[in-house]
């Protein structure tokens, strides 16, 4: 399900937005709570994926969970988890701010309230439908309005895999599988090598973004944060605004080298076309 991860198109200059829209939620309006979520860098856009046989994604006209069936029971331990399909990618540790206005996810929001606070995050689009892999967010702080309405802040946190439905209605809950990285064959060494690459370039980025964006190329401070580079992959991905597809390409992977090194790639084609776009602008400035 990877991208070729050759130069991609070109496209706009990297800038940064919020980000879109969903059926059911909106981001939060309330300015104290956007101002929780990490700024997000929108990136050239790659080509569509290829489908994986066999996944439980579904076409356009049956992506509304009303239109899935419910498959056959497994094993009495596997996880069972509300899923809630948006048209983002929400990775671990990241921030997501929602709000919640349509009446199955308000009936969700308020089991959710009474148990243990977490629901499926899946990316879900009319073109590719709903993908089967996700990231569960934890409800870390809520306001809930005199029309039922809900104001979420909610936070990444374990990755999973549906595995079957167990029921549609009224709001989709799924039997899921946790995913984890697998131990890479690239040393630690190794993955801390590649991890500072990507800061290197990620910094680039957006000092190049600052100066077409007319902000001045200030010193960018420091992006990791003293991450490992597991987290510190997954927080490089939830940056890359306005290219979801490839959110969820690097959501799958099970490799922190592997989204590393895709990720450096695609700073790496971002940075060759904002330095472009940057020589344009020296030699002409009413451009």
């Amino acid at each position: 399900m990877a991208f070729p991860l050759h130069c991609p198109p070109p496209s706009p200059p990297l800038r940064i937005s919020s980000p879109p829209a969903a059926a059911a939620a909106v981001p939060n309006p309330c300015p104290n709570l956007s101002s929780l979520a990490p700024p997000r860098l929108c990136l050239p856009r790659h080509r569509r994926r290829r489908r994986r046989p066999g996944s439980l994604r579904c076409s356009a006209s049956s992506s509304s969970p009303e239109n899935r069936r419910a498959g056959p029971a497994s094993s009495s331990d596997a996880a069972e988890l509300p899923l809630f399909p948006l048209p983002l990618v929400l990775f671990p540790g990241a921030v997501l701010p929602l709000q919640i206005f349509e009446f199955r996810y308000r009936m969700m929001m308020h089991t959710l309230l009474q148990t243990d606070l977490r629901f499926g995050v899946v990316y879900a689009d009319s073109a590719s439908g709903t993908a089967d892999v996700g990231c569960v967010g934890e409800v870390v702080k809520h306001e809930r309005l005199a029309d039922d309405r809900f104001f979420l802040i909610c936070k990444g946190q374990e990755r999973f895999r549906v595995t079957g439905i167990v029921r549609t209605r009224p709001y989709l809950v799924a039997r899921v599988d946790w995913l984890e990285d697998r131990p890479s064959s690239d040393g630690g060494d190794d993955l801390e090598s590649l991890a500072g690459e990507v800061e290197a370039y990620m910094k680039d980025v957006i000092r190049l973004s600052n100066r077409l964006n007319g902000k001045g190329e200030k010193e960018v401070q420091d992006l990791r944060k003293n991450q490992f580079p597991t987290p510190f992959s997954f927080f490089v991905g939830s940056t890359f605004e306005g290219a979801p597809r490839e959110q969820q390409a690097l959501l799958e992977l099970e490799d922190t080298a592997a989204r590393l090194r895709r990720e450096k790639e695609t700073l790496r084609n971002t940075l060759n076309y904002l330095t472009a776009a940057s020589a344009v602008k020296d030699v002409f400035p009413s451009s």
